[in-house]
This record gives structure tokens, sequence and C-alpha cells, in this order.
């Protein structure tokens, strides 16, 4: 969701993994030459959704990379077959904070003459089921950025390597003498 933080989050734990960064778009508006704004102005949100689909497929062949991408990437199923080429994360952030961020922030197409905390709750009602696709939601906290950072890289290492004591199965493999069988030349 817009406002959650994820570029400022995206580029700190960029630094910590030591991994490069990116921002869909900031990428898009230099591929459009021009800010989000005024490509959702000009070319209305339809030519949007398909140039974040065409950024996000070609950063998404890339590894040791953190993508922070537009809270509305998630509405088209193809992003999600790029999203999950690496860790999808929801910074989920509750609505009052997010108003509180994004007050007097005109650069938001969405939030254009718009009643700020309606506007976020529609398009929260929206998306809240495509955001809960995510591998990991992490749920605003209030603390620092340098905290939620550690915080998500505690829940990416606990997703590779999940607790052995939870494994429902063990499996086990018996190993017998196999003798080999020397070929009568």
């Amino acid at each position: 969701m817009m406002g959650a933080g994820k570029t400022t989050i995206g580029r700190k734990l960029a630094n910590r993994l030591g991994y490069g960064f990116v921002d869909t778009d900031a990428l898009i508006e230099q591929s459009a030459s021009q800010k989000v704004s005024e490509l959702f102005a000009s070319a209305g949100e339809p030519a949007f959704r398909q140039l974040e689909t065409q950024v996000l497929s070609q950063v998404s062949i890339y590894t040791n990379l953190v993508v922070a991408t537009g809270g509305g990437i998630i509405i088209d199923q193809m992003n999600w077959s790029y999203l999950h080429h690496g860790v999808v994360i929801w910074l989920d952030v509750p609505i009052p904070i997010l108003v509180a961020r994004l007050s007097g922030d005109s650069s938001r197409p969405l939030l254009k003459d718009a009643n700020l905390s309606n506007k976020l709750t529609e398009l929260m009602a929206k998306r809240g089921d495509l955001y809960a696709q995510a591998d990991i939601r992490i749920e605003y906290e209030g603390k620092s950025v340098g905290r939620t950072c550690d915080r998500i890289l505690k829940a990416i290492q606990a997703s590779i390597r999940p607790d052995p004591k939870l494994a429902v199965d063990q499996i086990q493999i018996n190993q017998t003498s196999i003798n080999p069988v020397s070929p009568n030349i």
C-alpha cells in the first residue's frame, strides 16, 4: 500500500544485505521520461499498469536485488509470476498511520481529489486479499526502519530455514548394503 515505507525500508534492507536496490516507480519515471502522476494524467492508469508490468518483468530476472514496487502492482495476476522470482514481503501498515504519512502528498495520482482515509480504506478492501498472498507479512509496530529490517531478515531466514521441530513428517531413507556386481568380461 502506498505510504507503507517500501522504498525507505527496501533501500535499507538492500544495504544490509549488500544487494542492489531498485524502485519500480523510479524506473517507470525514467522509462516514460515523466513522473508517475504525469503518466497517470496523460496516458491513464491502464498505460501505467502496462509499463509497470514491463519494468517488473525486466527487473525480476536479477538476483541479489531488493525491489520496491508500487502498491497496486499486485492487481495484475501476471505480476505475481514476476514477483515470485523472489521473496514477496507485505508491509502491513494501518490506515490511520498511512493517512498521517500521506496527508499533504500531492504526488499520488490515486489520491487526487479524494478523501484520504476513505480512499485508502477502499484500496485496502480491494487489495487486501492480494496483499495477503505475499510470502511474508510484516505488521506495523511503530519501530525504526532498522528494527523493521531486522524483523524482515528474521522472517526471511525462518521461511528459508524453518524450525526443524515444526516439521510434520521426517523422511527416513533406509540404506541397504549394495554389493556391486562385477560384469564378467
